[in-house]
């Protein structure tokens, strides 16, 4: 059982649960040193599951790094994937319509689909210690015999989490871009409000017509927006007819960590997300 839990305050984000205590009265169904296999819908997945596994999971990932779910389409080869999985993660997304049929094709009575339910931006830091919790209980339920391994991995995971968080936090201050007025992606505006930019309004994730594009012009120059962020995974393009109507700076910024080069990890993602608006803001 994990110990000295206790709730984690960001700077600027809603409290984090890092690792509870949990397990209690489980039936474990996976005996021994068996590897687990693991395959999950997203990079998100991907990399949580790798960091609180270690070598103890075999780690595969469906939905391709620079691809949002809702555009994916299965295969042949991710059906088997399944086939010979032990666990399937997913986010429970709206898009993530691919999951069930996926499931069914498969065909793998052992499979134990688990839908990492956490609610904001997956690319915040509190996002990322509840989910690295509910892996780590997911995996303990199938590997008793590691259990303390997987906690201990997901409590690690989950102080270097803080401790980026941290860093960035540092880092923001004397930038002056908090409370900047913002127009954002729908997808991104957890992320933008983490940074303490002021979201004016959101758009998407449908396409934008004619209409709501002025909509959001007038708002963007009645409220002084001097940014606008789109999100690379879904309508990256979204903004920038309002951007260049306003007059003002746009970023393109990530969702799932590996869609640019060097950001394959959660850590150079979230790194690179910060870099990309300080640099549209001049900092």
């Amino acid at each position: 059982m994990m110990k000295n839990m206790r709730i984690l305050v960001f700077a600027v984000v809603v409290a984090g649960t890092i690792l509870t205590p949990i397990l209690s009265g489980c039936t474990p169904t996976t005996q021994g040193t068996d590897t687990l296999k693991v395959v999950t819908s997203t990079s998100h997945l991907k990399y949580i599951a790798e960091r609180v596994g270690g070598d103890l999971v075999d780690v595969t990932s469906i939905v391709p790094a620079s691809q949002h779910p809702g555009d994916f389409d299965a295969t042949p080869g991710d059906i088997k994937k399944l086939t010979e999985a032990d666990i399937f993660l997913v986010h429970g997304f709206p898009g993530e319509t691919f999951v069930p049929g996926l499931v069914e094709s498969a065909d793998n009575p052992d499979l134990k689909l688990v839908t990492v339910k956490v609610d904001g931006n997956w690319m915040t830091p509190s996002v990322q210690v509840e989910a690295a919790e509910i892996v780590a209980r997911t995996f303990a339920r199938e590997d008793m015999d590691n259990e303390n391994s997987y906690l201990k991995r997901a409590d690690e995971y989950s102080t270097l989490v803080v401790e980026k968080n941290t860093e960035i936090q540092q880092r923001l201050k004397g930038t002056g871009i908090v409370g900047t007025p913002t127009l954002c992606s729908f997808w991104q505006a957890g992320f933008a409000r983490w940074l303490g930019l002021y979201v004016i309004e959101t758009y998407g994730p449908a396409e934008l017509t004619p209409q709501d594009t002025q909509s959001l012009i007038d708002k963007g120059r009645e409220s002084g927006v001097t940014l606008v962020i789109d999100n690379v995974h879904s309508g990256k393009d979204a903004g920038k007819a309002i951007a260049e109507e306003l007059g003002v700076a746009r970023v393109i910024i990530l969702y799932f960590p590996g869609a640019f080069d060097d950001t394959e990890t959660w850590e150079k993602a979230i790194d690179r997300n910060v870099e990309l608006i300080l640099d549209a803001l001049g900092h």
